[in-house]
Parts: C-alpha cells; structure tokens; sequence
C-alpha cells in the first residue's frame, strides 16, 4: 500500500545524499578497481583501453559508468570486503540486480519489494543486492523490513506517521518503505505488500508455552542503508542481504536491553530464578530463546545459520582467500557470537585489521537524523 503515491518527472541530476569524489580521486580509484578486475576475471577486456575509455567519460562527464560485468563484480567483492560479516564465505554466489536505470521512488519501492521475493525463495533464502543509480532516491529504513515497536527504529516509525502512515500500534507491525528524492523533500511512503515479507512465529522443541509470548522475526536481513563505493562511483541506493545467524535474533535482536528485551520473559516461562545474576538465568535463558529461533526457522524450512557451523565456515573462507594471497579484513567484535563465543572457533585466532581504504566496499552513511 502506498500513502503518497505522485509520480513525477524524477530527478536526473546528482543529488547530496553522497559526497562526490573529485575527477582525480574517481580516476585513479578507477584505474585501481579495473586493474584488479583484470587480474581476478579472466575474460575481463584490455585494462588499458578501457581505462582510456573511462578517462574519457570523467573528462567529460565527472564520472564514469560502470559495465554490468564490472558492476557485479565489484558489488561481490565489496561483499568479501564487508570486516563485521561472518557469511563472506559465499561472497562469489550474490546476485547482482542492475537497477541504474529506475529513478522514480515508485520504481525504487516496487523493486525493493521484488528483492525481497527472490531472496525470499520459498524460505531458501539468496544473497541479493539491489544497485540504483549514484543519483537515484535514497532510502532511509535502516533494513527494508524492520518492525514499528523496535525501540532502534523509533524515529523511522515517527517519520513514516508523519507522513501519513496510520500503522504501528501493535507488535512486530512491519514498518513502510521510505524513499527520499533529495534530502530537501519529503520522504514518500509504501507499505510492504504482505507476499514480500516473509515471518516465522516462534515456538520452542520442548516448551509448548514458548508461543504464548508472541515473538516473531522476518526471514530476510536487507540492509539499505549503507553506500556501494566501487572504483570511485558511489551507489546510496543499494540494499542487500545474506541470511541471518541465530544468534541476531535470539541475543541481539530480541534479548538486548535497548531492543525488545525479552530475556526476563523467558526466563520466568521456564521458571528460572532471575533473584541474583548468579544464578545465571539471562545465560539460560539466552540460551533457550536461541534454540526456539533456530528451531522455529528450520521448522519454517527458511535458511538460517547457526553460530558454531558459521564460524567453522568462516575460517574455511579464510582459508581459501589465502590460497589466493588475499587478506580477510575481520572487525573481531562483530565476527565472534555474542553468545558461547569461547566455545566457538572463531574466538581464539587473531585477523587482518580492518582497513577503512579498502575498496569496492559497503560504507556507513551519515544518520539520516544528523
């Protein structure tokens, strides 16, 4: 459903919403990026004229326009770059969707929703990224799906009533898409067709009173608020997703004290006794609210991985980008669970630092509040 459906002629020209590297920056980030794309892709073209080529076009234009090939390339390697992912074992299968040609926000809101059916996939979820235009609308949800009572998108769900969404009074309400032309317009609104969201109710194996309390979580991570930096060309618009760790949903997403903090929920279901941290009843019951996730996903038959076999794969993919003489960039606090991390194999290793510089690459943008 849409709230403030008014197709106009879209906007062609650059927009603010991400900074413009000068010609000399592009140029040599360019000649950067084709180099490696000659070096990894055997049936990459001449290196050398096609950089005269995109001299050419910066010359002329300021920018240059990436191939479909070099697009998809640079989106997956932008994946393998990603230092907070543990799933970068698959970086090579994303599916790279070229999108540059849709500018309107009701072309940007109807192919987000397509995104989110073929990574969907029955439950047989898909690594996809969505790529815009550099000048395209931008979207200001922090996930194409999050849920209006979620205390990390209170402001996002403010925004939206504000613009005429009549939504989010009850739980796990799915929040609209809000796609912004300019940063000096108003954002346009769209609710989430109900085939585009894919939920799991969660139950637990042992405790048939699990469901009572409610809980539930959609079965697709997009993120959408990150900028794809490849060869000097920066896309704003650029969603994607991979599929989730159990532990997101049990330890983060619903456990933590700034999210929907539901540890003291579960922990009197199971009769725990939460009189003294002592008695260890979040570790408990952290622990049982992640099996109920793990086993309601899997019941769903939707793909989801579990934290002790993702960190198994984690250091195969190591392994292998090794055998290649790449480094993994590895931000330690977000690679090891935050649950049981002692007892996973990636706790006791050291990795590659994280590198700011390196590129292509998913970058954080500045807080659509700030």
């Amino acid at each position: 459903m849409l709230f403030t459906r008014r197709r106009q002629p879209a906007t062609t020209t650059a927009t603010a919403h991400a900074a413009v590297p000068a010609r000399s920056g592009i140029l040599a980030a360019a000649q950067d990026f084709l180099e490696q794309y000659a070096r990894e892709v055997p049936a990459a073209p001449d290196p050398a004229a096609r950089l005269r080529a995109v001299r050419a076009e910066i010359d002329r234009t300021g920018s240059y326009t990436h191939t479909p090939d070099e697009l998809a390339f640079g989106a997956r390697v932008a994946w393998r770059n990603a230092a907070r992912c543990i799933g970068r074992l698959y970086w090579n299968s994303l599916i790279v969707r070229d999108l540059r040609q849709f500018r309107h926000p009701d072309d940007i809101a109807d192919q987000c929703f397509e995104h989110l059916r073929l990574a969907t996939n029955g439950g047989r979820l898909r690594p996809v990224v969505s790529v815009f235009a550099p000048d395209a609308p931008r979207l200001l949800n922090e996930q194409l799906v999050r849920y209006a009572d979620d205390p990390r998108v209170a402001r996002t769900a403010e925004l939206a009533r504000a613009h005429g969404w009549k939504g989010g009074e009850g739980p796990f309400e799915v929040l609209p898409l809000l796609v912004q032309r300019t940063p000096d317009t108003a954002p346009e609104c769209y609710e989430l067709p109900d085939d585009a969201v894919l939920e799991v109710p969660l139950t637990h194996p042992r405790h048939p009173g699990f469901g009572s309390l409610g809980l539930r979580w959609y079965a697709v991570p997009a993120v959408s608020d990150m900028t794809l930096e490849i060869g000097g060309v920066r896309y704003p618009t650029a969603p994607f997703n991979g599929w989730y760790m159990g532990t997101e949903i049990g330890s983060r997403n619903l456990a933590d004290a700034d999210r929907y903090d539901r540890l003291a929920a579960v922990a009197e279901l199971f009769g725990l006794d939460t009189a003294h941290p002592r008695t260890l009843w979040k570790d408990r019951a952290l622990v049982e609210l992640n099996l109920a996730v793990l086993h309601s996903f899997a019941e769903a038959g939707v793909t989801m991985a579990d934290h002790h076999t993702e960190s198994q794969r984690f250091l195969a993919h190591i392994e292998r980008e090794a055998r290649h003489g790449r480094p993994v960039p590895t931000d330690w606090s977000w690679i090891v669970p935050p649950l049981s991390s002692g007892s996973t194999a990636v706790f006791h290793r050291y990795y590659d630092a994280p590198d700011e510089a390196l590129r292509p690459a998913f970058l954080r943008r500045a807080d659509p509040w700030s």
